[in-house]
């Protein structure tokens, strides 16, 4: 495999790793600051997922470290994920299951990158990603449910 592209690869899975763990960070705030009989659907639903999420962040972690990359650590980290912070209003289910489909579908397009970037070099990598992706289509597709009931 060209080193230029493993590097790239690396990168890239650095970058989903990321929001993988910074998902899992929000997913924990509102599933406990969410307020309301409405929410509480929401609310398990995202405790729920908070292992899928660290799941998904220590597979691409351990992927990071078998093609040659170094695991940041949390001074890397750099948040990027506005929407899905946990509403400021405590009853607004509906702005964090919009935060919700809005971070499945970075995830999502990051996997895709992430997919067709490994075409032809790196088929474990692109296994992996498909994966993940999968999940978290999955995920998406149970919020845009959910979307539907509040809107």
């Amino acid at each position: 495999m060209e080193q230029v592209k493993i590097d790239t690869i690396i990168e890239e899975l650095i970058k989903v790793y990321w929001l993988e763990l910074e998902a899992t960070i929000n997913f924990l705030a509102i599933s406990v600051d969410l307020d309301g009989i409405r929410a509480e659907e929401i609310k398990k639903s995202l405790a729920a997922d908070i292992q899928t999420e660290i799941g998904h962040a220590q597979q691409l972690a351990a992927r990071i470290k078998e093609i040659g990359g170094r695991v940041p650590g949390s001074y890397d980290f750099k948040p990027r994920q506005a929407s899905l912070q946990p509403p400021e209003i405590t009853t607004d289910v509906a702005a964090a299951i919009h935060g919700v489909i809005e971070a499945e579908n970075s995830a999502i397009d990051q996997y895709n990158k992430i997919i067709r970037l490994c075409d032809g070099i790196d088929y474990v990598t692109q296994d992996l990603c498909i994966r993940l992706l999968a999940d978290e289509e999955t995920h998406r597709r149970e919020f845009k449910g959910f979307l539907k009931e509040y809107e």
